[in-house]
């Protein structure tokens, strides 16, 4: 009986590892007896493409435990009816996701300049639940005074800090070492500080500072929500503790609560509104677009009035009430059919941009983790294409992205306004729209014109646009190669002054050509200037600043020597030299043209 090949065994039984989801110990012990040097040399680097392979997969698992979290803490909040639920149940995330021993959430108290433990997961101590700390005192005091993040390894050993009695015996009698600290803020406004903690030593990375922040934002989210509903259910029982007239009101009130706390969305809430108004709604956000009812005009003067005075204000033709929250502008409520408001109909037009308002932050919740999810998709596509590529297909189906089929690279660059809004403005041409590496970055299906995508977007953002294209490419790999190349075709379209046009590079002519995604830049430029640049390096001499100064000068010595500020002889003696370096025929117009083309693109390249 043939006896079993022991190089075949042990490949077996490191896939019967990996699948069954062993530990890096567990595969790395994985041997076999009675093999020669070559197999064994051989089981080595498929332990150690087993090892690579199970990182890769335990990182993917982080990776989606950090997604799934974020999708289940906006669906929290679509849902929101117990603030401190959750609050309980991001703190608890944190604390699972970070792999910390504690995690906590304090709150600001404006009026004493303090901040107070709200919420805690793993802490066993009542002194630290109970600590108060002042603006600016420890960690926590400072990350809400300066609505910054801050970490420390180890916090007694930390003189960043302003240490107090109180805060270190209650920190000391938790057992914390390593506190990882970002604040709560809608807007401006800090609410709070999250918190995530170890009791021993411990370095925070980027990525697990990004994760708690986003997490810190879903939960100033929920404070400001709850802050909000409590102001409309405030507002439902001042009409509860009004007379028999306002009834009809407050049943009206309950009924828009029932839906937005149901899930409902903007069009059902404007017709319930119009049904008991008996007039019909329109919903605009705050620069007029109709997001649901019936179409009428947008009157940007009275939403003003409305906003500046906290009430419905009246036209010739229609009831008009902001929406805010806070003193932020979120939309407009418009009534038409209805001259004469008065009384309870009116109060119950305003409650109803209250209710509006609330419904409007909920999705603007559930946008904000879409948005964070379609950036590392666009993040990973473009700096990892060949790491997963079928990960990559299926991550971006189930955003309705195609990635097998043709799209054209954009990259979009604007000065005069940030990245985040020159985003929202390029939302328009891709199905795929975000910021990497310092840049806007959208996938569009069809094959659209960049200068006239160029020429689109100054009209939206008032300012100029540079747009460079690539493609159309299909797969991670290739459309990873084409972002390279539109990235490449914006520096060169400002490099070359101009700025707020659209190219691609074929667009670009030979120098086009010449920048391309197969050309050797250097090599041009080595060939056609390498003896001026050695000799530049060997003698400390600037003959390529020489060259510079004599062609912008249209070949004139004396105007040249005007730039370099020598004497025209010297200008002169260099010129000889550059003859000896370059050859006697380099004035002539093909190399002149060659000679002018590398001295431009060294330029371009820094």
């Amino acid at each position: 009986m043939t006896g079993v090949d022991p190089t075949a065994e042990a490949y077996r039984r490191l896939l019967e590892l990996l699948a069954a989801g062993a530990s890096s110990e567990q595969l790395a012990h994985v041997a076999a007896r009675g093999l020669s040097a070559e197999q064994s040399a051989a089981i080595g680097s498929a332990t150690e493409l087993a090892l690579r392979i199970r990182e890769t997969l335990s990182e993917h698992r982080r990776r989606e435990a950090e997604l799934t979290a974020l999708f289940d803490t906006a669906s929290d909040l679509a849902r929101l009816r117990d603030p401190d639920a959750v609050l309980r149940s991001i703190v608890r995330r944190a604390r699972t996701l970070l792999g910390v021993d504690v995690s906590y959430l304090s709150l600001n108290d404006e009026a004493n300049g303090e901040t107070y433990i709200r919420v805690t997961d793993g802490s066993v101590s009542a002194l630290f639940q109970q600590i108060v700390l002042g603006m600016g005192e420890g960690l926590g005091g400072l990350v809400a005074q300066t609505a910054r993040p801050y970490a420390t390894a180890d916090y007694f050993e930390d003189e960043r800090f302003r240490h107090t009695n109180p805060i270190d015996a209650g920190v000391r009698e938790e057992g914390l070492k390593a506190i990882l600290g970002v604040p709560l803020a809608i807007g401006g406004k800090v609410l709070g500080v999250l918190y995530a903690s170890d009791r021993s030593s411990r370095a925070f990375s980027t990525a697990e500072v990004a994760l708690l922040s986003s997490l810190a934002a879903h939960a100033a989210i929920a404070l400001d929500t709850a802050h909000l509903l409590e102001e409309t259910r405030s507002a439902a029982a001042e009409l509860n503790a009004a007379n028999a007239t306002m009834r009809r009101a407050d049943d009206a009130h309950d009924r828009l609560m029932d839906l937005v706390l149901g899930g409902a969305d903007l069009p059902a809430v404007a017709a319930e509104v119009a049904g008991v108004l008996r007039g019909s709604i329109a919903v605009h956000d705050e620069e007029g677009g109709l997001l649901a009812g019936t179409s009428v005009a947008f009157d940007a003067a009275a939403v003003a009035s409305s906003h500046a005075n906290g009430r419905a204000v009246s036209t010739k033709d229609v009831w008009v009430c902001a929406v805010r929250a806070g003193r932020e502008l979120l939309g407009s409520l418009t009534l038409s059919g209805r001259p004469e408001l008065a009384g309870d109909d009116r109060r119950l037009f305003e409650r109803a941009a209250v209710v509006t308002a609330l419904l409007l932050l909920l999705r603007r919740s559930v946008a904000q983790a879409e948005d964070q999810v379609r950036g590392e998709l666009l993040t990973d596509l473009l700096t990892a294409p060949t790491r997963n590529p079928g990960s990559l297909i299926a991550r971006a189906r189930r955003l309705g992205v195609d990635l097998s089929s043709p799209h054209t690279v954009l990259v979009a660059h604007a000065s005069g306004i940030s990245r985040r809004g020159l985003a929202a403005a390029c939302a328009r041409y891709g199905d795929l729209v975000g910021v990497h590496a310092e840049q806007v970055v959208a996938l569009a299906p069809d094959h659209p014109a960049a200068a006239r995508i160029a020429a689109e977007l100054k009209s939206v953002v008032d300012c100029p646009v540079t747009v460079g294209a690539a493609g159309p490419a299909s797969g991670p790999e290739a459309l990873a190669q084409a972002y390279n190349e539109a990235v490449r075709c914006v520096n060169t379209l400002l490099a070359l002054g101009r700025e707020g046009d659209g190219a691609a590079m074929a667009d670009l002519g030979f120098l086009g050509v010449l920048l391309g995604r197969h050309s050797d830049l250097s090599g041009y430029v080595h060939a056609t200037l390498g003896p001026v640049l050695d000799y530049d390096a060997r003698r400390g001499t600037d003959l390529v600043g020489t060259l510079r100064a004599y062609y912008a000068a249209g070949g004139n010595l004396a105007r040249a020597k005007e730039t370099l500020h020598v004497h025209v002889n010297t200008v002169a003696q260099r010129m000889e030299r550059l003859a000896v370096l370059l050859g006697e025929d380099w004035r002539e117009p093909e190399r002149s043209l060659e000679i002018q083309l590398a001295l431009r693109v060294h330029q371009l390249g820094g």
